[in-house]
């Protein structure tokens, strides 16, 4: 412990003014921080969820996931640039990547019904690289920026140098996953898709069409990235063809933390990589090593 004599030298060199100044700043760049953790570990988590219920249902991993993601910004890039309307861009990206997701459910996975994971996982590659590969002949290689795909700043918000997309991704993705665990555990779909994810061959025999609930589900999984794309877009306003690639190893590394096939595992994984990701780019040492949005 310090002496008086000590305690009043360190009160002199720092004085009361400095030192109340020192800890609110600290207190700021720590909720600054949490709120950007947060709001990217929103973003993990929708995709993650794509993950685990594709794998949770139909047993299989959807390594094409992510870019469908791509493909939702691209839309919302289509959109932005022809008619300048956010609301556009929202409706056009959600509608693009469920289709999407439906056709692949149908043309490339559904023939793949019973066949070897191996299978699976080279059919789940060569789409993403189909999907990697139509974008670069459509919209070239180079990045393009997304005119008009942003929030304007709340003063409160700007006040406390808070970023306002964190804080609309982070309520907004909140929001979804709410719906989402009320929609799977209160609606007669939702409760079928956990009777299918518990035993299909017993589901089958409760009268529940297998193959229609796992056309649903991707088509949920596939609106799940269309809002991680415009979330992500809100972050980085740039739409390139690799842009899902990165996100979606990340997210699949969250279901895997949360416990692949578990929609609150997915969640909290993915909350906890985007919060883990930028405390570690607030600290000097650790930033050089770490990637974030």
């Amino acid at each position: 412990m310090f002496s008086d004599r000590k305690k009043s030298k360190y009160a002199e060199s720092f004085p009361l003014t400095y030192q109340c100044t020192f800890v609110q700043d600290r207190q700021e760049i720590f909720m600054i921080t949490l709120i950007d953790g947060l709001s990217l570990g929103s973003i993990y988590a929708l995709i993650a969820l794509g993950y685990t219920m594709v794998y949770g249902i139909a047993k299989m991993l959807n390594f094409a996931h992510g870019d469908i993601i791509m493909v939702g910004a691209y839309a919302i890039l289509v959109a932005m640039t022809t008619t300048g309307n956010p609301l556009v861009g929202v409706v056009a990206s959600i509608i693009v990547c469920t289709l999407l997701g439906v056709l692949i459910e149908k043309s490339a996975y559904k023939p793949l019904r019973g066949a070897s994971p191996l299978a699976v996982l080279i059919t789940a590659i060569g789409v993403s690289y189909l999907l990697q590969s139509l974008a670069q002949l459509i919209f070239e290689s180079k990045s393009k920026p997304v005119p008009g795909w942003r929030f304007g700043d709340i003063p409160f918000l700007k006040a406390y140098g808070i970023n306002t997309s964190a804080v609309v991704t982070l309520v907004a993705g909140a929001i979804i996953m709410i719906a989402l665990t009320v929609f799977i555990n209160v609606t007669r779909t939702g409760r079928a898709m956990l009777a299918v994810s518990e035993d299909r061959d017993a589901a089958k025999l409760m009268g529940i069409n297998v193959n229609r609930i796992i056309t649903i589900t991707f088509a949920i999984g596939s609106a799940l990235a269309a809002f991680a794309g415009m979330f992500y877009l809100l972050q980085i306003p740039n739409a390139e063809p690799t842009l899902g690639a990165m996100p979606g190893i990340k997210a699949f590394t969250a279901a895997v933390i949360g416990g692949i096939g578990s929609i609150p595992g997915a969640m909290l994984g993915g909350i906890l990589l985007g919060v883990i990701e930028k405390f570690c780019l607030s600290v000097p040492v650790l930033a050089p090593y770490t990637t974030a949005l």
